[in-house]
């Protein structure tokens, strides 16, 4: 045993104690608070306000952070009037495939494409989503969230969100069919962030017909990853091949657009 001797050990010894506890106590600090700081900083709050919402979905609207308000040309064309029968059309002819690389369409072949939304769904969404579209703001898109419970703890979710700028529709489906399970700590991300996936997205997003899909760009790092056609912008006025759609623009009170099909 270490012994001290005279004043200078026994303050030594003091000091070396007090030294000991202040460690200890922040890391007991630390190790208590850490889970509240880590989650503060990885979970912002989204402004948001709900439209629909039941005891496993919901249909809300949310800041856009992308748009800026002293920017005009980032403005979303909100509110927008378009009817459930066209959000069920679009609906409808979204496709999900499951994405294989080229080496694996080699071997395997194409995947088969399965329709992106059930009966259910369509129902449910078509009228919600048309009429988040009508009470949006410029600022604003529209998110959505869909889950089928499993377990206590595990469910099965599709969630996405869109918004319209100009005569384009924009569509992203951040998760589909994924199985969340609720992590031990208890957070839920996949209700707090609907656009954003909660594992690899391993399909990509399709629609027919193809003639209305404006193509977008994607970089090498979002193909590898699967993410490169997880979103879609359809271009409204060639939802018809036959006969193009008309947008109906009328100016309300508060200066914003309100847009509807031409009903002819």
């Amino acid at each position: 045993m270490k012994k001290y001797k005279g004043e200078g050990g026994v303050n030594d010894r003091r000091t070396h104690d007090q030294k000991l506890n202040t460690v200890m106590s922040i890391v007991i600090v630390w190790l208590t608070l850490s889970p509240v700081l880590l989650v503060g900083c990885a979970v912002p709050h989204i402004p948001s306000r709900i439209v629909y919402e039941d005891p496993v979905n919901y249909v809300r609207l949310e800041e856009d952070s992308d748009v800026l308000a002293e920017w005009p040309p980032t403005h979303h064309t909100h509110p927008f009037l378009i009817e459930p029968g066209t959000i069920r059309t679009i609906l409808t002819g979204m496709k999900v495939q499951e994405h294989r690389t080229a080496l694996q369409r080699w071997f395997l072949g194409e995947s088969p494409l399965v329709q992106a939304f059930t009966d259910e769904e369509i129902t449910l969404l078509s009228a919600q989503l048309a009429g988040a579209l009508a009470e949006a703001s410029y600022n604003e898109r529209v998110t959505f969230y869909l889950s089928q419970p499993q377990t206590f703890a595990r469910r099965i979710i599709t969630t996405g969100g869109l918004y319209i700028h100009g005569a384009e529709l924009h569509f992203l489906l951040g998760n589909w069919r994924i199985i969340y399970g609720i992590p031990a700590y208890g957070m839920i991300y996949d209700r707090r962030y609907p656009m954003r996936p909660t594992a690899a997205k391993g399909f990509d997003l399709l629609f027919q017909p193809v003639e209305a899909i404006i193509p977008l760009q994607s970089s090498l790092l979002d193909g590898i990853f699967a993410n490169a056609k997880d979103e879609l912008v359809i271009d409204l006025t060639k939802l018809e091949s036959s006969e193009p759609v008309t947008l109906l623009m009328r100016t309300c009170t508060n200066g914003q657009l309100l847009c509807s099909r031409d009903p002819s």
